[in-house]
């Protein structure tokens, strides 16, 4: 049995996907469908069970010894969320007891940290584990502190314990795909300007508040959520690999850059105006992302980024521009 939290969100639908598209069975899926469009995130999946996050640990103690691995990719993921008990709630304490249920009970942990933990990367973009390094980073919002203060505590564990047979914390740096409608305007932006280049208008991206990046100019590592679920299920097929990685690309590429690319993917020419960032995100914004993928590298992982232009293509005419753009 694997248990995948957050399931029914965009990074946890899409590993739902291809773990049952490399022939993986008893999926369980933990998350809170609502009343909105999430349940079509996962309305192609043949799961074992839908479980509510207040009744997973009464499931977890019914079902010991037969989960193999939980993916914890639930998270209160907002930037933008302000009250920071309960992000420490849902961020830390939860992925906490899940560490601690797996390493009591020999089941594999795979955790989602977040490239936000960087802060806004001025000590660089490396997923060096070293209790000095990550002493060093300072997030620039409750969302990325709760993911580093994990990231730490991880790291006290690995020293001491408890630790599971495997695990690992990927950094995900700027993930577009399928399966993200629900997320509104926490959605990626290739999501925010089809709506737009379809109908032939200009999209407005933020103007720059830094004399070192023109307006679009800012940088960030998009990465085709097909990559990172690629990078998932080597680790699942990797039981000796353990560590906290980036999951990025390693190149850095603009919103400018980005637009265009949704444009052209409807075979239309860019047309981009400029907007104020608003002044509550300007002191937290990064303008600069772009992850160091040799960690990653150096633990055995072949697969290679999908460039940029080729990820935007496959999200807009196989997805966006299909009657049914769920995976």
């Amino acid at each position: 049995m694997i248990i995948v939290t957050g399931g029914a969100g965009f990074i946890g639908s899409n590993i739902l996907a291809g773990l049952e598209e490399r022939g993986h069975g008893d999926l369980v899926l933990v998350d809170r469908l609502r009343d909105g469009v999430k349940w079509r995130n996962v309305a192609k999946r043949d799961l074992a069970d839908i479980v509510a996050p207040e009744a997973l640990p009464a499931f977890l103690d019914g079902h010991r010894g037969e989960v193999s691995a939980i993916l914890h990719m639930g998270a209160i993921s907002a930037t933008t969320e302000r009250d920071a008990d309960r992000i420490i709630e849902n961020n830390f304490r939860l992925s906490r007891d899940l560490w601690l249920w797996c390493a009591a009970n020999g089941a594999r942990f795979v955790y989602a940290s977040s490239a936000a933990t960087y802060g806004d990367g001025a000590l660089g973009f490396d997923d060096d584990f070293s209790p000095a390094a990550l002493a060093r980073l300072r997030p620039l919002n409750a969302y990325g502190w709760s993911k580093h203060l994990f990231d730490r505590k991880v790291r006290h564990w690995v020293d001491s314990g408890p630790v599971p047979p495997q695990w690992a914390g990927l950094k995900f740096f700027n993930v577009y795909g399928p399966n993200e409608t629900h997320k509104g305007p926490q959605s990626s932006v290739v999501s925010q300007i089809h709506p737009v280049a379809r109908r032939g208008e200009s999209f407005a991206l933020f103007k720059s508040h830094d004399p070192r990046y023109a307006d679009g100019g800012q940088l960030r590592d998009f990465v085709w959520i097909g990559d990172v679920v690629d990078i998932v299920l080597w680790l699942l097929e990797t039981p000796k690999v353990s560590g906290l990685f980036n999951v990025g690309t390693g190149r850095a590429r603009s919103f400018a850059d980005l637009a265009a690319a949704v444009y052209r993917a409807l075979g239309a020419e860019p047309a981009l105006t400029y907007r104020d960032m608003p002044e509550a995100l300007r002191d937290k914004y990064q303008y600069f992302t772009q992850a160091e993928m040799g960690r990653l590298r150096a633990a055995g992982y072949p697969g290679q980024a999908t460039p940029l232009e080729e990820g935007v293509r496959r999200y807009v005419q196989d997805y966006l521009e299909q009657a049914d753009p769920f995976r």
